[in-house]
Order: structure tokens, then sequence, then C-alpha cells
């Protein structure tokens, strides 16, 4: 390495190798009326302390009686086999109680992790929000 140090070879490495930062998950629950609620996942739906904070928001709605969810996925960049874990999961858990899980505005690359793990035929996906929404009975709020 000569006369650089260990810090200059890692920043050479990042660089050689494309590395990116990841961005955050962003996640904001909005509640509709009877028991229904779009979730907006942006970002990436990875493991990590975000992923756990995105399914604790979404538990504690389903808690409080969101029984009916839209995740809204337009803004999703990328979803790890944590991130397909905690949507499987929610869906059972909706499932549970009754209740339905939509997916809509999926990148075509989550749609094809989707269709790989063949859970594009256990989850309903709708092109956008109103679809979902309409999939769920709800009446448009024109």
């Amino acid at each position: 390495m000569g006369s650089r140090g260990a810090a200059d070879f890692f920043m050479c490495t990042r660089e050689a190798v494309g590395y990116t930062v990841a961005m955050p998950l962003n996640v904001e629950i909005e509640k509709l009326p009877d028991g229904v609620a779009v979730v907006t996942m942006t970002g990436q739906l990875t493991l990590g302390l975000n992923l756990k904070l995105a399914d604790s928001q979404v538990h504690a709605a389903i808690a409080q009686g969101a029984t009916k969810l839209v995740f809204d996925l337009t803004g999703l960049d990328y979803i790890d086999s944590a991130g397909l874990g905690m949507v499987v999961f929610t869906y059972g858990t909706l499932n549970e109680k009754g209740g339905t899980l939509r997916l809509c505005g999926v990148a075509s690359r989550i749609a094809s992790v989707l269709k790989l793990t063949k859970t594009d035929e256990l989850l309903g996906m709708d092109a956008t929000r109103e679809d979902g929404l309409a999939a769920l009975g709800v009446k448009s709020q024109e």
C-alpha cells in the first residue's frame, strides 16, 4: 500500500466496487373509515432497525382495528427476504382476523421477487392506490 493508510485504501475500494449508501425506509399510515388503512412505504424494505420499526407501526395499526390494508409500494426501491417476510407475516396476521392485504404500485424489480417466491399468488396486487382501495370495497373519495 505504500504511503497510503488503511482509510485511503478503503475509500479506493468503495469507489471501485460502486459502494452506495442504502436509502432509509419511510413509512406513513393513513387510517380511513371502516378499518381501512393505506401504508405508504418509500426507500428500501430490508433487514434492520427500520424494518422492525415499520413492522411495529403496521401491527399497531392492526391492533387499533385496521383489518383492510393497502401497502402502497410506489416509492419502494428494493425488498430483501426480511422485508418480504414482514409483508407475508402481515398478510397472515390479517388473514387470521378475517382481514385483507393488497399491494399497489409494485415496481418491476420487486414484482420479480414476488413472482420468484410465488408470493404474487398469495397477495392481491393492483396498479394504483385507488385500484387497491376499490378491491377492498372502498368507494372513491371524489
